[in-house]
């Protein structure tokens, strides 16, 4: 029943932030106008996955985890984390400015939230002329500083940003303050967490003129305060080789370019395998069973299967796995 590529149903999420790219670019069932995110496999409470392909349609992923355990997460995987699955997958499209928040790490979300923290990556998949994003401060402040620039309406004075296109990519980790800019569709790979502490939203308000939820005195203790230049990603582009973009304890994310026919051998990672294609059109085959994955679609791969074969004319794909 593992022996093909699982496909999962689009969870849409509608957002104040969130446009129409989700469905214009990457051929999401949306009906709505402000759609702002699409989690491609969620674990989540509440947003668990269901699979919208072959032998295993209908199912959601947590009952998969129950039933094939180590089989569809890896030995190392199923050890650590149980029937939790460990990551959680997105694309974004930001009409406008996500709020300036923060994530905090494992040990603070455990103790207030019983949840993971929730370090991520985005890789850029389209962005408007002048499109930035924020990541992190322009300098290294002290708590006082954070909280009187906070308090006076000039935060922004304090945060860095920067210029974004196609390919680029960048690493979040706990504590550090970020915001999608306006004009941004990007994928997301995190820990599987929901926990967010928002510190700024451009001062916007809802429909009924109500403002969102600030997280001022839960994210004093969670930010990073200082400047660390340790977010953006570089990464080899060459044709047909997975070459990495981030590696950590969480996930390790490789860009990997086809034309033509690639066979990955993938026993030894002993994790379950994500393919994410941010361009193009590819095939991918397991055990003789495949599946065509566009532009915005996601594939899972259980971990029991030995080699992947992918086929393309031209095609950029995330490789996602919990080394």
């Amino acid at each position: 029943m593992l022996n093909y590529p699982i496909r999962f149903e689009p969870i849409l999420k509608d957002k104040i932030w969130g446009g129409n790219k989700l469905k214009q670019i990457l051929n999401k069932p949306s009906t709505s106008e402000n759609t702002g995110e699409n989690w491609e496999i969620s674990g989540v409470k509440g947003d668990v996955s269901v699979v919208e392909n072959g032998p295993l349609k209908g199912q959601p992923l947590n009952a998969l985890l129950e039933k094939y355990k180590e089989r569809l997460l890896g030995g190392k995987n199923y050890k650590k984390f149980g029937t939790e699955f460990p990551l959680l997958i997105k694309f974004i499209d930001a009409k406008t400015e996500l709020s300036v928040q923060l994530h905090p790490h494992d040990e603070i979300a455990k103790k207030r939230h019983n949840s993971f923290g929730k370090t991520e990556m985005w890789y850029i998949m389209q962005a408007d002329e002048g499109a930035e994003i924020n990541v992190g401060f322009k300098k290294s402040i002290s708590k006082a500083e954070y909280l009187e620039h906070l308090n006076s309406g000039k935060i922004t004075e304090l945060l860095n940003f920067e210029k974004v296109q196609k390919g680029d990519s960048f690493f979040i980790n706990t504590g550090k303050v970020h915001a999608i800019g306006a004009g941004v569709l990007l994928a997301e790979i995190q820990q599987t967490s929901d926990i967010t502490y928002r510190i700024y939203d451009w001062d916007r308000v809802d429909s009924e003129g109500n403002s969102r939820e600030l997280h001022t005195d839960l994210a004093l203790n969670a930010i990073d305060f200082e400047k660390k230049e340790d977010f953006k990603l570089e990464y080899s582009r060459t044709a047909n080789e997975s070459s990495n973009i981030a590696s950590c304890e969480y996930f390790t994310t490789n860009y990997l370019p086809v034309r033509g026919v690639v066979k990955k051998g993938i026993s030894a990672i002993d994790s379950f395998v994500i393919y994410m294609c941010v361009s193009g059109k590819a095939q991918v085959a397991i055990n003789g069973n495949s599946e065509v994955i566009e532009q915005g679609q996601t594939l899972l791969i259980p971990a029991k299967n030995e080699e992947v074969k992918i086929s393309s004319e031209g095609a950029e794909l995330l490789e996602v796995y919990v080394e």
